[in-house]
């Protein structure tokens, strides 16, 4: 095969979290040559056999280093940004990752002339209290001002095997019985597949997505408690669900957040993002700006978490179908 015969490269920033590893199975399936960047390549080797021999390649690339950004993008025909926190840490803070890191990807690509796909989330607005939430608004118009013709998606909260919202809070029902449902429970959620998110990538990848900004959500819209209460259907639990008021919730996170070396449960940021909804606009569904929009099928919830919140039943998958007592 000559070089002129190749398939198109695919370089994809974050390839080995969780949403990344999804979308480069998707890739690989479609036959592209992917080039996964990470700051450990050395810890992305079970990628590896997603692909056939030599498809998939690893290098090393830290968004708050240009030089690496440049070197992992060059040559590439499309890129992939799959890179996002949930909360800081150490150097990875909100503004490096979200906001100066998509910047640095979408001049990247300018220079590379490869188009690009940036997953952000739904909520993203610079005007946002939310420090989360305002950062990945900022690299959303970084994004659009240096290359119009990208392609941004909006997931809401996306579950999945390695997910951080159910397994975090069907891991807490297996320790403790009692639950927070922070703000009473009310806020909104339109929970969405991992896979329909990377398939919702490829599809962008495969020129079938024309450039702007899409919102991506399943087809049940549940409140935070009905979340829960699903979940712990699930793993067959009957914890006690308690509201907690959103400035006690902020309080502890912010408590939280001050222990060095462990993933904070809850942070205080992450309390601003539950006073908002987090669902498809209606502008996005009339605009046909949707999954639905890609040609895409919404996952329905009740059918994927069985396969992975197993794990925390009381006797694992050989619990019984009925609640436990």
């Amino acid at each position: 095969m000559t070089l002129s015969n190749l398939p198109p490269l695919v370089t994809v920033f974050g390839g080995s979290g969780f949403v990344g590893r999804h979308v480069v199975r998707a890739l690989a399936k479609r036959g592209y040559r992917i080039r996964v960047a990470v700051r450990r390549p050395d810890l992305a080797g079970f990628l590896q056999p997603l692909g056939n021999v030599g498809q998939i390649s690893f290098v090393q690339a830290n968004l708050r280093y240009r030089s690496s950004v440049d070197a992992a993008v060059r040559d590439a025909d499309h890129v992939v940004n799959c890179v996002g926190v949930l909360f800081e840490s150490g150097r990875n803070s909100f503004d490096a990752v979200q906001d100066f890191g998509a910047r640095a990807v979408a001049e990247a690509a300018r220079a590379a002339g490869a188009t690009l796909t940036h997953i952000s989330a739904i909520g993203a607005d610079v005007k946002s209290q939310s420090v989360y939430a305002s950062t990945k608004g900022k690299g959303e118009d970084a994004i659009r001002s240096i290359k119009p013709d990208a392609v941004i998606l909006r997931p809401s909260i996306i579950f999945g095997p390695e997910d951080g919202f159910f397994n975090k809070f069907a891991a807490m029902a297996r320790i403790s019985p009692v639950l927070p449902l922070v703000g009473g429970g009310k806020t909104r959620f339109q929970p969405v597949h991992v896979e329909d998110v990377a398939e919702a990538v490829a599809r962008s990848v495969d020129g079938l997505a024309a450039p702007g900004i899409y919102e991506l959500g399943g087809r049940e819209v549940l409140t935070f408690k009905q979340c829960l209460e699903t979940m712990l259907s699930v793993v067959n639990r009957n914890n006690l669900l308690v509201s907690l008021p959103f400035g006690v919730a902020s309080f502890l996170g912010s408590l939280a957040s001050l222990v060095p070396f462990i993933k904070p449960p809850l942070t205080s940021d992450q309390v601003t993002l539950l006073k908002s909804d987090n669902v498809v606009s209606d502008e996005a569904v009339k605009q046909g700006r949707t999954l639905e929009g890609l040609g895409i099928q919404p996952t329905v919830l009740a059918s994927v978490l069985p396969s992975y919140l197993v794990q925390y039943r009381p006797h694992g998958q050989f619990t019984g179908s009925g609640k436990a007592a």
